[in-house]
């Protein structure tokens, strides 16, 4: 006995051991690990522990903290692979494979970034085609935190195949797939990003508590215990949901139902109230219907008018239906035996995400048919609730990123800072064009944020916000017009560009189906500012304005070859400008091209001129000044009068 006990002790030791060398879940096969810099790798291992790393050919060592985290260096390094990698730390090894070098982008922003490559234009063929070995995929995991992480919720690398492009960010997707196309090289894409979300939990709190918006929490540590306070009791709620003590203790049974005594009642069929009235989470209600002797093992059908949100229904113990399926009637089949004379017991567990719950509906619709006979069923029924937000104190607005700052920052970005990255791409702003003078600070403060976290100035790229709602019948304000502008200031930051995409929105849709131009317009960017090619990456740029008397001449950088309108007409005419007075009313413009890089303005309703706005409008979907590159103008303003979000 005692050789056996101490043979279990040291299996025991043993597993211990192992379980002690992990990394980063981004460490994994099929990574790209950035080309042409030191490569940072880090993990955790027994404290004190000697750690050994072999990669191509190059081995080096390290020793963990008194915590148990080490971190070092390998030798910046070539593009190339496939490689493999061996992290040692005494007998507990990690083996990765099937490693690249190459270029890794971090693709980041709301729901135009998140958005997948199979709910795009052409996706099917895209999708066939998609094979591509030397391009790999990384999702990071939806993570909102108060705390700064030291991994990802979840997220590993993939190959690039039908199989794994279809669920892929369809801009991150086109733009690496243009990148290796034009450089050869291999390019690892990570994609962290949460649709509807705002600049502010992209940022980190480092940087945040410095704002005007925050400056007041700067201090007051109890706002961010809250924050997690908040964010456990919402863990601790759908950890209940998933070990509902309804279904561990068999709720369903009849011999169960008849021990348990002093459930609550309710009307139904209603949307529940009362103390039911602000919950959400499962609650299980329960009725009995006694039927004849000749109902008896008989096939029914039960039916339930609406449920809100989801069900599992039950019917003398057996489970009989299950619909995730919001507001829809059920029509659930019970089969041959389950019936009997007497009391039967229906007990229904209700799962309501948000705002109202319950079984609703025409009370003629919740029945037991059984032969052609309706039992029906409306009436006072038995409740109790089981996991609800009331009993672990979460709130639905616990887990919403937009809660504060730097909450998507903590879990989805800051595990990854030291993973070395040739840049960043960026789409978002849609939800914070209300606000779009704060984005004139924010949006640099994010740029400055990311690249003094990885401690060197990567090339930050993103995509100007696309046409979006009614079309404008007479010049007017614009929030979203002053979120492009704010995204045109940050490019007097160094190593930036965007993609103007005006031309590719939809007036209904806030997600354009065309991701392959983003992607490519992306593309040109970043050859120009983070490979330095010699190609035109954007359309003719505003310089400065002239009056000539009753005309206002601007003057363009970025001409390249000259100015033109983007339908080629002969005349040089062009669309989108509108032109103001000192009353800073502003009329339809008249605009043509003078010579290669100038175009006069003008309006016989504003005989002195003082400023032109040119696509100052939610959707600018007439605006049309290009170069030869074929790429528009950016919207642009060429007075600084207050906007409507100031």
């Amino acid at each position: 006995m005692k050789r056996f006990i101490l043979l279990l002790a040291a299996v025991a030791a043993l597993q211990t051991g192992a379980a002690k060398i992990r990394m980063p879940k981004f460490f994994s096969d099929n990574m790209v690990l950035q080309r042409e810099q030191p490569i940072r790798v880090w993990g955790w291992a027994a404290r004190n522990e000697s750690v050994h790393i072999l990669f191509n050919d190059t081995q080096v060592s390290v020793k963990a903290d008194r915590t148990g985290r080490w971190e070092t260096e390998l030798p910046a390094m070539p593009h190339g692979g496939p490689y493999e990698m061996t992290v040692r730390s005494g007998d507990n090894e990690l083996h990765f494979s099937n490693i690249l070098l190459g270029d890794v982008w971090l693709c980041s922003g709301q729901s135009n970034m998140e958005w997948q490559l199979s709910s795009t234009t052409g996706c099917e063929e895209e999708i066939a085609a998609s094979t591509c070995p030397e391009l790999r995929l990384l999702t990071v995991g939806k993570a909102v935190s108060p705390d700064e992480k030291e991994d990802l919720k979840a997220g590993s690398w993939v190959e690039c195949k039908p199989e794994t492009s279809r669920s892929f960010s369809a801009v991150a997707y086109y733009f690496g797939k243009f990148i290796r196309q034009e450089t050869g090289v291999p390019v690892g894409l990570i994609n962290s990003s949460w649709g509807g979300t705002d600049i502010e939990p992209w940022i980190s709190w480092e940087t945040m508590r410095t704002t005007t918006q925050y400056r007041e929490y700067a201090d007051r540590h109890d706002t961010r215990k809250a924050m997690g306070a908040s964010l456990r009791n919402w863990e601790r709620y759908e950890a209940a949901l998933r070990n509902d003590p309804g279904d561990r203790e068999h709720w369903f049974r009849p011999e169960v139902a008849a021990r348990q005594k002093n459930w609550a009642k309710m009307q139904v069929p209603k949307l529940w109230d009362n103390e039911l009235a602000a919950v959400n989470g499962n609650v299980w209600f329960r009725t009995t219907v006694t039927l004849p002797e000749s109902a008896a093992g008989k096939q029914a059908l039960l039916a339930l008018p609406a449920v809100d949100d989801a069900d599992v229904t039950y019917l003398n113990g057996l489970r009989i239906g299950a619909t995730n399926g919001y507001n829809l009637p059920r029509h659930y089949a019970v089969p041959k035996g389950v019936l009997r004379a007497g009391e039967n017991l229906i007990v229904i567990k209700i799962f309501d995400r948000v705002a109202d719950g319950g079984i609703w509906g025409n009370a003629a619709e919740l029945y037991l048919e059984v032969e052609g006979k309706r039992y029906l069923l409306a009436g006072d029924w038995e409740y109790r609730p089981s996991a609800t937000t009331a009993m672990y104190g979460a709130t639905i607005d616990a887990t919403h990123p937009n809660n504060f700052a730097s909450l998507l920052y903590n879990g989805m970005i800051h595990p990854l800072v030291g993973y070395a990255i040739r840049g960043v791409v960026w789409y978002q702003g849609e939800n914070n064009a209300p606000r779009a003078w704060s984005y004139r600070d924010l949006f640099p403060k994010l740029i400055g944020d990311w690249r003094a976290k990885w401690g060197y100035e990567f090339p930050f790229l993103w995509v100007q916000l696309a046409g979006y709602g009614a079309i404008d019948i007479e010049p007017s304000e614009s929030s979203w017009a002053e979120l492009r502008e704010a995204q045109n200031n940050a490019l007097v930051l160094p190593a930036t560009g965007q993609a103007v995409i005006t031309d590719l929105g939809d007036a209904d849709d806030i997600h354009p189906r065309n991701k392959r131009d983003v992607g490519c317009r992306l593309c040109r960017s970043a050859l120009k500012v983070a490979y330095d090619r010699d190609v035109i990456a954007s359309g003719p740029v505003y310089r400065s304005q002239k009056r000539d008397g009753s005309r206002l001449i601007l003057t363009f950088d970025v001409a390249d070859g000259g100015l033109r309108p983007a339908d080629n007409n002969p005349y040089g005419y062009l669309r989108g400008f509108t032109i103001a007075g000192a009353d800073r009313k502003f009329f339809r413009a008249k605009a043509w091209i003078l010579d290669k890089n100038r175009i006069t303005v003008f309006s016989e309703a504003v005989p002195e001129p003082v400023a032109v706005r040119y696509g100052w409008a939610d959707n600018p979907c007439d605006n049309d000044l290009t170069n030869a590159s074929g790429l528009l103008a950016s919207p642009f303003r060429t007075d600084d009068w207050p906007g409507i979000t100031r």
